[in-house]
């Protein structure tokens, strides 16, 4: 900006701000565009909307032309290059005169063309919604998506909002409310997270003063009346501190600033403090060369002034996610005031004030390249990143986009550490698990848990700022389940957890209803009929019976467990009698199919004992029962270690004539989806038919406990299925059982 005298000749009555000329324009941004090109790119464009806002005045009867150049004249104060300051001066042409982007890209290149573009269709959000509400969320979202295809079209428009609410005043008063409130919704937050304070507490000031301008004057007045009583009192800790600080040769300049009256208004109305509690209302700002001399000026204050316990912040050491750097301390003077210090370099301070403006100055002859300098943005502003993969994400409801980047973004103050030391910003309540996705939603997907300052937690462990947070994963992992919805506080890992789920549902559905299917024909073929037959069988009558519309739904409450295949047997009257469950005879000469017989021993009846389900292959013993002939148990069966005086030693034929026999097992499980569908699927895969399946969930531990009845040949086979099923993810044993 030009010197005070200077400024203050062109102030206008009704605004109080200084009213620029191209010639003022021109003088300030010659002072770092250096070249002859990039100078008349800039003169061309101010030309060109001279031209086409010609005889066109703004509701405050000053020239259109003036707010064109008011707006290049805040970019240039942020050292903005050639490009944007032209499409600063263009912004509004293609909106509000005949000119065309296609002409624009033609004589001023395809990044001015882009810029203008963007801007123009932000202009252009006359959308028809059912309520205001909607209609607010649309129209914020678009401004955002507009913002965040680069940065310059965020700063260029930045410049225009500010221009316009420091012209506030020639609007209507419902105009104005509307305006502000958009404001404080849509530029400041986006403002902050720049790092761009010296725009964002001008617009926070000029908005709370249309929205609640008898609070805004009542802080005025304190701010004033306060200012006076402590204008002694501030020269005389300064001086101090000068005095001690240039003793110590350390390099310094030293500058004091008040309090934005938004901030303290958010302070007095929103957090409820006093006034006179508001400890940082003044501050002094002492900026040195290197940051170790920020740290030796810090020891000087402490040393010689008693500081507030828990007001330290050391923002050099864990920069804000919009850069911010400093050293924050609030002390007690001689005289008993409070006031805050605020310790930094030169470059911090510019980072400060202007954010990434400061930090993205344009240098001339630097070869500059705006996709690598956003790439350069959103590597550095990672919450940048973020934002923009929210916007380009267009699809969703406006009111869930909105309430993304509020919760996500504009309201991430808990500030984590990946174990290599990068800063995650989330917002209050989020978890590990939000954490994991912030990372990369390749981390979330396969999180299983998380070390947290070197203790071991789970996914909904909340984080707090300064925790060090490493997470777990596994390949194995099944991915995100229905009650992560629950775990995860951030729009952002709820939108991917949801996409995941609807993404896989379709998949999911169709192999469960595959499983389903061949759950069925495994069983139907136990019972000696084939594919075709059976799904003859399958007809109105069934799914009418056990309540379903079509065959899918029936397949699918097969692999769910909600139907048995031997239901559906059972309603058809086609099961066939299981020989193993008979009465066997003896082993002779004229019939070899008996499964056991008793050597020496002729016409006697032998079955096998249902509670502990003998099978070929295992050690077996004969209890000589009371008229029932030979009941054939496992030789471990408890029943028949108290009656070994009734045994009788038997075998096994040889030449076995029944094919399979049924075996009572528990397999346990930790609790996923799918888990019986996958289940069944590995024991038709081997051919085993399985009835009476029943799942109990513990839920103390979240594990499942699977009781079933399968049939096998023998031992060899089953001990063959055992390991199958362990081979199945989440299963990690199996018994038979002894009843």
């Amino acid at each position: 900006m030009a010197n005070k005298n200077k400024e203050e000749n062109k102030l206008v009555p009704n605004g109080g701000y200084p009213m620029h000329t191209y010639e003022d324009l021109r003088e300030l941004f010659y002072v770092y565009i250096k070249d002859p090109k990039n100078r008349e790119l800039v003169k061309e464009a101010y030309d060109l909307a001279a031209k086409k806002h010609a005889g066109v005045f703004r509701r405050s009867g000053e020239a259109y032309i003036q707010h064109p150049i008011e707006v290049a004249y805040i970019l240039a104060q942020l050292q903005a290059g050639p490009e944007t300051l032209a499409a600063g001066l263009l912004h509004d042409t293609v909106e509000d005169t005949d000119l065309t982007i296609p002409e624009i890209e033609a004589q001023f290149g395809k990044d001015v063309a882009m810029i203008v573009d963007s801007l123009t269709k932000i202009q252009r959000m006359k959308l028809s919604h059912r309520t205001e509400e909607d209609f607010e969320a649309e129209d914020h979202r678009k401004i955002f998506l507009g913002m965040a295809k680069d940065i310059r079209v965020i700063l260029v428009k930045l410049a225009d909002r500010l221009h316009n609410l420091r012209t506030l005043q020639s609007l209507k008063p419902e105009r104005q409310k509307a305006l502000s409130k958009e404001t404080l919704e849509v530029f400041t937050p986006i403002a902050h997270r720049l790092g761009i304070y010296k725009m964002q507490s001008e617009m926070e000031d000029l908005a709370l003063k249309y929205l609640e301008p008898e609070k805004y004057q009542a802080i005025l007045d304190k701010l004033n009346e306060r200012e006076s009583n402590r204008h002694q009192s501030l020269n005389n800790l300064k001086k101090r501190i000068a005095d001690l600080v240039f003793e110590q040769n350390i390099p310094f300049r030293m500058e004091s600033r008040i309090k934005s009256i938004y901030s303290i208004y958010r302070k007095m109305y929103l957090k409820q403090y006093n006034f006179d509690e508001i400890y940082d209302v003044l501050a002094i700002r002492i900026i040195t060369h290197t940051v170790m001399q920020c740290y030796e000026i810090l020891g000087i204050v402490h040393a010689t002034f008693k500081p507030i316990p828990g007001r330290f912040k050391d923002y050099i050491a864990m920069p804000k996610p919009n850069m911010y750097q400093s050293l924050h301390t609030s002390i007690v003077s001689g005289d008993g005031n409070i006031y805050e210090v605020q310790i930094r370099t030169e470059e911090m301070d510019s980072v400060a004030e202007e954010g990434v403006a400061a930090h993205w100055k344009y240098k001339e002859g630097s070869n500059y390249n705006a996709k690598e300098e956003q790439k350069d943005i959103e590597d550095k502003l990672h919450w940048f990143r973020d934002f923009v993969s929210i916007s380009e994400d267009d699809n969703g409801d406006a009111k869930d986009y909105m309430a993304a980047l509020s919760n996500d973004i504009f309201n991430a103050n808990v500030y984590v550490f990946t174990p290599m030391g990068k800063v995650v910003d989330l917002p209050n309540g989020a978890t590990t698990l939000d954490f994991a996705y912030k990372i990369h939603t390749k981390v979330g997907d396969s999180a299983v848990g998380a070390v947290v300052n070197g203790q071991m937690v789970p996914l909904n462990t909340v984080l707090k700022t300064g925790d060090v947070c490493e997470i777990k994963t596994s390949k194995n992992s099944s991915g995100p389940k229905e009650g992560w919805l629950e775990i995860a506080k951030t729009s952002s890992a709820k939108a991917h957890i949801k996409k995941f789920i609807a993404k896989n549902n379709e998949f999911l559905r169709e192999e469960t209803i595959r499983k389903g299917y061949e759950s069925c024909l495994e069983a139907f073929k136990g019972q000696d009929i084939g594919q075709g037959e059976m799904e003859k069988m399958l007809d109105d009558k069934v799914l009418s019976h056990f309540g379903y519309n079509d065959l899918d739904g029936l397949y699918e409450a097969i692999a769910n467990r909600n139907v048995t295949p031997f239901a559906i047997i059972d309603f058809l009257g086609v099961r066939k009698k299981e020989k193993s469950a008979v009465m066997l005879r003896h082993r002779d000469s004229n019939d070899s199919k008996n499964p056991v017989y008793v050597d020496g021993i002729d016409n006697v009846a032998i079955s096998l004992a249902k509670c502990c389900s003998p099978i070929p292959g295992d050690d077996i013993v004969g209890y000589v029962t009371k008229g029932k002939g030979i009941a054939v148990h496992r030789m471990n069966c408890p029943n028949v270690a108290k009656v070994m005086n009734r045994t009788i030693d038997v075998h096994w034929n040889d030449d076995l004539g029944i094919s399979t026999y049924p075996v009572d097992i528990q397999v346990y499980s930790t609790d996923r989806p799918s888990l019986l569908a996958d289940m069944l699927a590995a024991l038709a895969a081997k051919n085993i038919a399985v009835t009476d399946l029943k799942v109990h969930l513990i839920q103390e531990t979240m594990n499942d406990v699977i009781a079933a009845t399968i049939y096998v040949p023998d031992a060899r086979t089953l001990e063959d299925v055992f390991a199958t099923l362990k081979g199945v993810k989440g299963i990690y044993d199996c018994k038979r059982i002894i009843h």
